[in-house]
């Protein structure tokens, strides 16, 4: 199980770490008794089972195959297709699903894998789209869906793994407060 990730401030720094210390790494001071303001946050963890997230596109790093149904799913990119209060589409959503995938275009028989154009991903954009269509909303392509939902959540946890890296390298991960700046160019811009 991954470990929870801590964020607090302290010094004019943002401290990750995967336990509140009782002092500051930074300083030495001790913790207790500080106000709530200065309280620990939880970063959240950016991988889901996605064996429990419903109505969603997956995203999981393989070593050279591709990922079954049945596992590999435990630690993945999840994103929401979605909304929560969608009801009726959540319920029609394996409806949609089981007659997209009885199409005769995606038999393997009919048309075999094209790392390009018939492809996981093509499959799973193309079926997103089919269900927008069914909401009467346009299309999106390869490179709008990637841009506007797998890439930010990519760059998320790419981030949040370095951020865990460091933490189990150091114990700490220290930088600078942004507070800390847009404090200082607010004094900067008094002053002159």
């Amino acid at each position: 199980m991954d470990k929870s990730v801590i964020k607090f401030n302290h010094c004019d720094k943002d401290i990750y770490c995967f336990f509140v210390p009782e002092q500051c790494p930074e300083c030495g001071v001790s913790f207790s008794g500080k106000r709530l303001e200065e309280a620990p946050v939880s970063i959240p963890n950016p991988f889901s089972n996605g064996h429990k997230v419903p109505c969603a596109f997956l995203v999981a790093s393989t070593q050279d195959n591709v990922l079954r149904d049945n596992q590999g799913w435990e630690r993945c990119i999840c994103i929401p297709l979605v909304q929560p209060d969608m009801f009726s589409l959540m319920s029609q959503w394996d409806q949609y699903l089981e007659k997209f995938s009885s199409a005769q275009m995606w038999d393997p028989s009919w048309q075999s894998f094209n790392e390009e154009s018939h492809n996981c991903y093509s499959y799973s954009l193309m079926f997103i789209n089919c269900v927008l269509a069914t909401q009467s909303k346009r299309a999106l392509s390869k490179d709008e869906f990637t841009r506007l939902f797998v890439l930010p959540r990519i760059k998320r946890a790419s981030k949040y793994m370095l951020l865990c890296r460091e933490i189990s390298q150091n114990h700490f991960y220290i930088v600078d407060s942004p507070r800390r700046n847009s404090l200082e160019e607010d004094e900067d811009s008094k002053n002159t």
